[in-house]
């Protein structure tokens, strides 16, 4: 393994520099070329689930905007570090009266994870909104936008990021594997799009960890990410309908123990195999599965013992399956 894996969380190497490298976006990347076509922009809100591009678009605006050294020219926060008023008074402030580049007649600030900022810094930033946009634009980056508040949020344009589609995410993790000369199966990726649900840093982070272990397949990718197979979730479910308690037991507690799942994993797990295909029970089984799921989440959320309260899920279960063989 290279030494450049050791960087693959959303290093340089392989962040999109320019607009025209970013992919699924294509909407919000033909209205921020205009804005780097007539050279001038409004503030920005960028909204959306993370790992879905919020970021390295607003790095990659500025590098079509300003060049290479665009980094001159942009001030970048991390709000939920630095969310203070007094960030925003001395920081933000000094940087907003300095000199402006020689051909772009703004500056932009950057604050990431603006959702994260104190009510009093978000009333701040929006008196410097004011001031100071002859000269000074500014990215809010959030990943709910209700918690920005109402007068910043009416003066900046908003831009929505949706989740990446899945074949944009595997054709990334090809080229990263082909880069660094790591083995792969494509069951194995489509695994990682699965597990990271969209967010492609999750998904790059996921890529490293499983490449430290040898070939990319779906049982590395669990391995790595601490969750148990999907079929032997769905073996544990079977084996308690058909009133295999005791199987459905000792199966459970074997994934919990080579897996190092907590209660809520597994549930959480179960939750998602109810709705698979794969799993072959009549769709009101699965309604009555999904309400008892989110009452053993409530249980174990609100402190109750995991072990107990699997074996009262697993109990349910099998007795659930005995009531559907009486009936037929």
């Amino acid at each position: 393994m290279s030494s450049e894996l050791a960087e693959l969380l959303w290093a340089e190497k392989y962040r999109p520099k320019s607009l025209d490298e970013i992919v699924n976006q294509e909407e919000i990347v033909n209205r921020l070329k205009k804005f780097v076509e007539e050279k001038n922009m409004p503030h920005l809100l960028f909204v959306g689930p993370p790992g879905t591009g919020k970021t390295t678009a607003a790095h990659a605006l500025a590098h079509d905007l300003y060049g290479e050294n665009y980094r001159q020219y942009m001030l970048e926060l991390n709000a939920s570090d630095e969310r203070g008023i007094d960030t925003i008074r001395t920081k933000v402030k000094e940087f907003a009266r300095s000199r402006t580049p020689p051909e772009i007649p703004f500056k932009i600030v950057l604050l990431d994870e603006a959702d994260n900022m104190t009510a009093d810094a978000q009333q701040a930033l929006r008196r410097l909104m004011e001031m100071y946009t002859a000269n000074t634009r500014f990215i809010l980056i959030a990943n709910f936008p209700s918690k920005i508040i109402e007068p910043i949020q009416s003066r900046c344009a908003l831009f929505r990021f949706t989740p990446l589609k899945k074949d944009d995410v595997i054709a990334r993790l090809k080229w990263i594997c082909e880069q660094e000369g790591c083995k792969y199966t494509i069951e194995g990726l489509e695994t990682i799009y699965e597990v990271s649900e969209g967010d492609m840093r999750k998904a790059i982070n996921i890529l490293q960890a499983a490449v430290a272990l040898g070939t990319v397949t779906p049982e590395i990718v669990y391995k790595v990410v601490g969750l148990a197979h999907p079929k032997e979730i769905r073996e544990v479910i079977t084996l308690a309908l058909e009133g295999e308690f005791m199987r459905a037991r000792e199966k459970l507690r074997s994934l919990i123990i080579n897996y190092g799942l907590s209660g809520t994993d597994v549930v959480k797990q179960i939750h998602r195999e109810i709705f698979s295909p794969e799993l072959k029970i009549p769709d009101e089984i699965r309604v009555l599965i999904a309400d008892y799921t989110g009452e053993i989440q409530y249980r174990l959320v609100e402190g109750a013992d995991d072990e107990i309260q699997l074996n009262a899920f697993i109990a349910w279960l099998t007795m659930l399956g005995q009531k559907l063989r009486a009936s037929r």
